[in-house]
């Protein structure tokens, strides 16, 4: 097929957005602006390298050479980690996907495109923090002024659910459900809805902020400082600015990088240390696969020592079994 016969991008960019990701798979908003963001470099990439205006885009343009010379320049140019990469790979595939079923003259490079793999990486184990150190952030703020108190409901409500950071910036104040359970509703990834249980501490906590929120009439459960929702960039300051100050008690801090996702991981290994089992906390975590959990497993020293204790050690006599009763001493003698 001739480069000029080939069919025009725009509109199937317009129906993978609206028709497909929008109305057919009711994607979220942070899916729908990752995917966005990836075309967008795409489309950019492609005009900076062979001068093809966004709006002259075809969809021969973007054969799999091209994707795979993109991605390369992802991680060459734009130092973006594998993870990243891939992540953009699978907005790519997505989109090819409906131009295989909106355009069956592009079947062939659309089949071409998805046969890209991604690219495996070393996976790092997750890093926890202790107890004492959470403990330490969660005291840092200072609850005689406003912005302490609040940054304490926060980074408390953050450490109790292990939310994400995109749930947290959104909660309401609604949200929240206090009683002789208190328990937060929590909406995730994939638009999946989960209740998490809180402490009584937590719940406390929470309704004497909440009454303070009152008076101004703010339904969200942690405004910004002009009472509008959060940011990620909000967020990860506050909690690096506990962290600077809890650092000066709690030295272990110094030497360590602490994100809202620390925090995250450290509440999953908390309870998997308590002896919660592996698949509740993949449930408090929202997580859709107990396989996306096992990493905490995989990190845990703590459950491995355990386990560890209860196997003789190598080159260690072994106990042979002796029978409890008459019974069954009969029994070991057949």
């Amino acid at each position: 097929m001739k480069k000029q016969d080939s069919t025009m991008m725009g509109p199937l960019l317009e129906n993978f957005f609206v028709e497909f990701l929008c109305t057919q798979k009711r994607a979220s908003a942070a899916t729908i602006a990752s995917y966005r963001d990836t075309m967008r470099l795409l489309l950019q990439y492609l005009q900076s390298t062979k001068g093809i205006a966004p709006a002259a885009a075809r969809i021969s343009d973007l054969d799999s050479s091209v994707i795979l010379d993109f991605l390369e320049h992802l991680e060459d140019n734009r130092k973006n980690s594998i993870r990243s990469r891939n992540a953009r790979l699978a907005a790519i595939r997505s989109f090819f996907r409906v131009v295989a079923l909106r355009d069956p003259a592009s079947v062939n490079q659309a089949s071409r495109v998805l046969n890209i793999p991604t690219k495996r990486y070393d996976r790092k184990l997750v890093r926890a923090l202790s107890r004492e150190e959470i403990d330490a952030i969660l005291n840092a703020p200072d609850l005689e002024e406003y912005s302490g108190r609040r940054d304490h409901a926060l980074l408390l409500t953050l450490y109790n659910s292990g939310a994400r950071v995109s749930e947290i910036i959104s909660l309401q104040q609604s949200q929240f459900r206090f009683g002789s359970n208190s328990y937060l509703e929590l909406n995730g990834k994939g638009r999946k809805q989960r209740s998490v249980p809180l402490w009584s501490n937590t719940a406390n906590t929470l309704q004497h902020w909440f009454e303070e929120l009152r008076s101004n009439q703010i339904n969200l459960a942690f405004p910004s400082a002009v009472g509008k929702q959060m940011t990620r960039n909000g967020i990860d300051y506050i909690l690096q600015q506990a962290v600077q100050k809890a650092s000066v008690e709690c030295s272990s801090l110094r030497e360590k990088r602490v994100t809202p996702h620390s925090v995250r991981h450290s509440t999953a290994t908390h309870l998997l240390q308590s002896g919660v089992s592996i698949s509740i906390i993949a449930l408090w975590l929202g997580h859709e696969s107990i396989e996306t959990t096992h990493v905490y497993l995989e990190a845990d020293l703590a459950t491995k020592e355990r386990a560890l204790s209860k196997v003789a050690p190598a080159g260690a006599a072994t106990s042979r079994f002796k029978a409890e009763d008459k019974v069954m001493a009969f029994l070991a003698t057949l």
